[in-house]
């Protein structure tokens, strides 16, 4: 039998744990899982306390099983306590303490929030991905975005459009689709990955009529890695990218910046896209949401985005069995 995900608590004051009592009434024990964090901060008695991971496995389908994790305070929903900041990184830690052991066979975090993290802990890093990163001991990471629609991936991510193309270097675009093309083939099961690679500039530069990034950098690193043997397709014009008939033929798409990665596949599938974690030696997979701490609490937050989460973390999980 496949180990329980841990799915992290994220931000208490978020819509974290009351999307975790939905998620597991729709899902009931089809995904096990287990939920860690402070059994006070639930907000319903839906659930039962376990003290080892593996007891998940015996609690009835209708509560959520909780492996306890003391916070320092309350937490009040929309209202971040930063006494709690603390709480929510060791619980981070402890997920992935729990996943190099095996006692779970996957990390599903619920959103915190970077800010209150920083303010209450010092937290040092950007966001869960590269904290993540860091605990695993690895360099270099990727995000995908995930759904049954599509999947894309951004080279650069969090940063000013004006800063892209300077950041933007054929050694960042190799790796980002050499893991790419690992992560389809250990976690989706897919044999011989199929990557379309969008250009940076309109059009894919036209020639080097709109830019001349297609020219000089891109083209020389696909071009490079055609010949290894990978299924590279581009640089593309991103415009023309999205459309049914376009995605039928690639399994990912490698976008350069964010939003090129992310409006469409938000505008696809809004509440099912899940934001994975390649490169790391486990697991990982998020909903693509934040805290919510506008609709925390008020019982209209909906669980579809975390329940496709805890879906594709137990498929992966289970592709990297056979």
């Amino acid at each position: 039998m496949i180990a329980p995900i841990a799915l992290t608590c994220g931000d208490p004051s978020g819509v974290g744990p009351e999307l975790a009592l939905a998620a597991r009434q729709v899902l009931g024990s089809v995904v096990p899982l287990f939920w860690i964090g402070d059994p006070r901060h639930m907000g319903s008695d839906a659930f039962a306390v376990i003290d080892h991971p593996a007891a998940a496995n015996l609690v009835p389908a209708h509560l959520l099983p909780v492996l306890p994790h003391a916070f320092a305070s309350p937490a009040l929903p929309g209202q971040p306590a930063p006494e709690n900041a603390a709480g929510v990184i060791e619980v981070i830690e402890r997920a992935v303490a729990l996943v190099q052991s095996g006692q779970a066979s996957a990390i599903c975090t619920a959103p915190i929030h970077k800010k209150a993290l920083k303010d209450g802990a010092s937290f040092a890093f950007p966001g869960h991905t590269e904290f993540l990163a860091h605990l695993a001991g690895v360099d270099r990471v990727v995000m995908m975005l995930a759904s049954p629609l599509l999947r894309v991936v951004p080279v650069t991510i969090h940063v000013a459009l004006s800063e892209v193309p300077t950041l933007l270097t054929a050694d960042m675009l190799e790796h980002t689709i050499r893991i790419t093309d690992a992560g389809l083939r250990q976690d989706f099961g897919v044999a011989q990955p199929r990557l379309a690679v969008a250009g940076l500039n309109p059009h894919a530069g036209e020639g080097g009529a709109m830019g001349s990034e297609e020219i000089t950098l891109i083209t020389p690193v696909l071009e490079r890695m055609r010949a290894e043997g990978f299924d590279l397709h581009g640089p593309m014009s991103a415009d023309t990218m999205f459309h049914a008939r376009a995605r039928a033929g690639y399994d990912a798409a490698i976008c350069m910046y964010h939003d090129q990665a992310l409006i469409p596949i938000k505008t696809l599938d809004f509440d099912g896209g899940v934001n994975v974690t390649l490169g790391l030696p486990f697991v990982r997979t998020s909903p693509d949401h934040g805290t919510a701490y506008d609709i925390a609490g008020k019982g209209i937050a909906r669980p579809d985005s975390l329940i496709a989460a805890l879906k594709m973390a137990h498929q992966m999980a289970a592709a990297r069995l056979r």
